[in-house]
């Protein structure tokens, strides 16, 4: 079970580079039994026809063969929602922000598919996201051993500072080190973030990020959650978790939809 005499403590360490750089790997967040479980409840929801939660895009499409993705998969499947709103991984995430309050935005299911798999692309999180504070953050846990070889994720130190704000067609050749606001980026100091499975990065919103393609046999599987700061507001960007929720802009994103966790 997924309690709070189970939390993690992140390091002095951990929480300084996440400030400084915006981004930060913590191993051994599940244990093998959790991990296993996890595994199991991810792949249910994947092959879930219905439901409240949102599948991205279908096999043979352009999106697919970038990123497998469902998203709020806690809201159809009771394993899921275990993990997704653990106060385990809330805590870290409030530890490394000290907000003072953690909400979900939502989670999504990232497969990267064998064999015909892109990369994702350079990009910020932020500029997709309804919301006004640009800090929020992702958890990024995987469920597979990850490396270059099968989609791990790569991050550019500090750029969570350059706030380029430029929102990013997955599926368009694009290089982002040319845009203005990006220029001053090097793509050679990128941090290669290769893990086992069980381990996590956190990464800011501005934070630009890459996952290499999957050029193994196998799929490459991930649990994505991004939480923000409680009394974060409605920027009035349409919004797949927003669009049917009749915010106004400037309305607090609460409500049993965003639960506070921490």
């Amino acid at each position: 079970m997924l309690a709070h005499n189970n939390l993690i403590q992140a390091t002095d360490e951990q929480i300084k580079f996440y400030r400084e750089n915006g981004f930060v790997q913590i191993d051994n967040v599940l244990n093998q039994e959790e991990l296993q479980e996890l595994r199991e409840s991810l792949d249910e929801v994947m092959n879930n026809t219905g439901g409240r939660s949102v599948q991205t895009d279908r096999t043979g499409g352009a999106y697919f063969n970038v990123l497998n993705q469902r998203v709020n998969t806690w809201r159809d499947h009771g394993g899921m929602a275990k993990y997704v709103l653990s106060p385990r991984f809330a805590s870290l995430a409030e530890q490394l922000t000290n907000y003072g309050g953690i909400r979900l935005f939502h989670d999504h299911a990232l497969l990267k598919m064998p064999h015909d798999s892109k990369p994702t692309p350079w990009h910020q999180d932020y500029p997709y996201w309804p919301m006004t504070d640009s800090s929020a953050l992702s958890i990024w846990i995987a469920l597979d051993d990850v490396d270059e070889n099968n989609g791990c994720m790569m991050f550019i130190p500090k750029s969570q500072k350059l706030k380029n704000l430029k929102s990013v067609d997955f599926l368009e050749a694009h290089d982002i080190f040319k845009d203005e606001g990006a220029e001053e980026m090097d793509r050679n100091t990128a941090v290669i973030c290769r893990m086992k499975a069980g381990s996590c990065t956190f990464h800011h919103g501005l934070t630009f990020h890459y996952a290499h393609a999957n050029a193994t046999d196998r799929p490459r599987r991930a649990l994505a959650i991004i939480y923000m700061a409680d009394g974060t507001t409605y920027n009035g960007k349409k919004h797949p978790c927003t669009d049917e929720m009749q915010f106004e802009k400037g309305d607090k994103l609460k409500g049993g939809i965003f639960p506070k966790l921490v």
